[in-house]
């Protein structure tokens, strides 16, 4: 082909043309990867990506969802959290997150009841709840509890001297009444002098009363609890308050004495009537627990034969705990030659009987086990000691099991395959060999091999 000019000036064109679309291509490429996202998980098993269940969760919830973060300045903690977020807004892309260093925002951290370095809040249609462990199991479940539209009444005895869920004294509850109110859980006080227990009632809470109730008071208990009704049981050491027909009913015997407990002294906790519990039980109330909670003033719980309940132990003292019946004052020791007990001692009991109905009513629905939880100490929720490591926690999963509102989406975690190869001495020594010897020595002799062949040439 002969080279004139005119073709010399057609291929500088050509040239110039390839080069302005192969540029608008790629301009094209970078604008359509800002308004169209592809993510792929190319992980053995798609460790990356939530389960079935979560997805079916997310595209129930029709309204976006706020989480928020309160993580300090570490790049390690926020890249975690960000990748669980994001696996998630992958299936729901109106999930916003923000995060919030807990040390420059310290109202919001008292408002919002953080405790741990890394904690979330997630928030849906004005109901919250704060996840602690970063997990899919764990935010999943957060989510599916806020989302529940029907309400929830728990209904606090009241007319006795108990603690009010509405009340700012620190013998009060109200700090706790209000992170009921935040998740969606309708509050309430009820007299049982001047009406009865309401029947929307999902959970009747007994904290604490001063003064004994009136026979017909406690009769009213009694007929509650025969018509399975769900309660949770706060007394204070010494203050049977006239329940002790309760208490038989239950199967429960409050054991005399305020509980001592020699461990806390590790914890930085002088005072001897505190008590601190370390370790829980596999129950649905504790099964994420991970911090210790502190109950100050505690009476232990013994449980007698009941055919008709299935007890189960929820809170127990150390070993170096036990019930003083003397003054907490000057040396206290444990006496083996009085009514004293050692520990460890449960000082919360979980108690469920099955429904005598196979189905509630006439509706054809499963009838559901009636639950009570009784604690020897009703401090631990006091607006005083709320605050203290799990304490809050333990409280808002009591009320959540015995309201039947723990549903739990059992998610498997996904195993990471076995990616470690594991060689016996004689393969690594024959690999070494193999590498430091063998492979130079096949090299010299090809390289003398090409020499010797090139000189005869």
């Amino acid at each position: 082909m002969e080279i004139t000019r005119r073709s010399r000036l057609l291929l500088r064109l050509q040239s110039w043309l390839f080069a302005l679309l192969f540029t608008g291509l790629i301009g094209l490429l970078a604008w359509l990867s800002t308004q169209y996202v592809y993510q792929a998980d190319w992980t053995s098993g798609s460790r990356n990506t939530i389960s079935e269940d979560t997805r079916k969760l997310l595209n129930d919830m029709e309204h976006g969802i706020s989480i928020t973060a309160f993580a300090r300045e570490d790049e390690l903690l926020r890249r975690q959290i960000q990748t669980l977020v994001g696996s998630y807004q992958r299936f729901k892309p109106d999930i916003t997150l923000e995060f919030v260093n807990p040390d420059t925002a310290p109202e919001r951290v008292r408002i919002q009841g953080i405790s741990n370095d890394g904690e979330l809040v997630v928030s849906y249609q004005g109901r919250s709840e704060n996840v602690q462990t970063l997990g899919e199991q764990q935010l999943t479940n957060s989510l599916l509890r806020i989302s529940r539209q029907d309400e929830r009444w728990v209904v606090f005895l009241s007319g006795h001297g108990e603690r009010d869920p509405h009340g700012d004294a620190n013998f009060d509850l109200g700090a706790f009444g209000k992170e009921l109110e935040r998740q969606g859980i309708r509050v309430q006080t009820v007299n049982l002098a001047e009406t009865g227990i309401p029947e929307s009632t999902h959970l009747l809470v007994i904290a604490g009363p001063r003064v004994s109730l009136l026979p017909g008071e406690v009769s009213l208990l009694g007929d509650y609890v025969d018509q399975g009704g769900n309660l949770l049981w706060m007394a204070e050491p010494g203050r049977p308050a006239g329940l002790e027909p309760l208490a038989e009913r239950l199967g429960i015997e409050f054991l005399p004495g305020i509980i001592v407990d020699a461990s806390t002294r590790m914890f930085g906790i002088e005072n001897p009537s505190f008590v601190v519990v370390t370790t829980y039980p596999n129950h649905d109330v504790t099964r994420e627990m991970n911090v210790v909670s502190v109950f100050p003033e505690a009476s232990a719980l013994e449980l007698r034969d009941h055919e008709q309940w299935q007890a189960t132990p929820l809170l127990s003292t150390l070993n170096r705990s036990w019930t003083e019946i003397g003054e907490l004052a000057g040396e206290i020791q444990f006496d083996e030659d009085s009514d004293e007990r050692a520990g460890p001692l449960d000082i919360g009991v979980a108690l469920t009987r099955s429904p005598a109905a196979e189905t509630d009513d006439d509706s054809g629905t499963p009838a559901r086990a009636q639950r009570i939880i009784v604690t020897g100490d009703g401090d631990f929720l006091a607006n005083t000691y709320l605050g203290n490591a799990g304490n809050l926690d333990l409280g808002l999963n009591m009320v959540h099991w015995l309201s039947h509102d723990d549903a739990f989406i059992d998610i498997r975690i996904k195993a990471v395959p076995d990616t470690t190869l594991e060689l016996g001495t004689a393969a690594q020594a024959s690999i070494a060999i193999g590498f430091l010897i063998g492979l130079p020595l096949l090299l010299l002799v090809t390289g003398l091999v090409i020499w010797w062949r090139r000189r005869d040439r």
